[in-house]
Formats: structure tokens, sequence, C-alpha cells
């Protein structure tokens, strides 16, 4: 049995990826850039994973004004306290 807000999760991580699909933008941005970005969103829904073997790191995901953004960071973000944080056992970006 999967902890409660699993498939939440799954479920936001699917209609983000399938919003990447049918846009095909993906933006990759610095840390402090994508968190200048939260900032000026109201109430922004945020895919959080982590990734790594030997060095873990932190990966974010984000929609603003109909493109994606995608960051990584090897220390955790300070999130807006009015954000959706979306728990994701995985990010996958495609190229």
């Amino acid at each position: 049995m999967y902890p409660v807000g699993v498939n939440a999760a799954t479920t936001a991580a699917a209609a983000i990826a399938q919003a990447i699909k049918a846009s095909g933008v993906i933006v990759k941005v610095e840390p402090n850039d994508l968190s200048a970005i939260l900032a000026k969103s109201k109430a922004p829904i945020v895919v959080v994973a982590e990734s790594g073997v030997f060095r873990k790191h932190s990966q974010y995901l984000t929609s603003y004004k109909g493109l994606a953004f995608y960051t990584t960071s090897p220390e955790p973000l300070h999130l807006p306290s009015d954000a959706e944080i979306i728990h994701a056992g995985k990010i996958w970006i495609p190229g």
C-alpha cells in the first residue's frame, strides 16, 4: 500500500508530463531562477523528487505561464509557504 499522497503525486506528475509532451517545452534554469519564478506565482504547484546514488540532489518542476521549468540543486530549496508540494519518486526529463 502506498502512503497517502503518492497517488496524487503520480497523477500530478503524469499531468505535468502530459502537458510537457503537448507543449514540448521544458526550460532548465538555475535554482535561484526557479525560486524567482515561484515568488511570482500565486500558490504554485511544485513537483519535488530526490535523485542520485552517491550524491543526492533535489529536483524541482513547476509551470509558469504555460512553460515548464526544471532545476536540480544539491541543497533543498526554500519553497514559498503557499506552494502546493507534490513529492514524486522520480522526475524524468527527456533529452
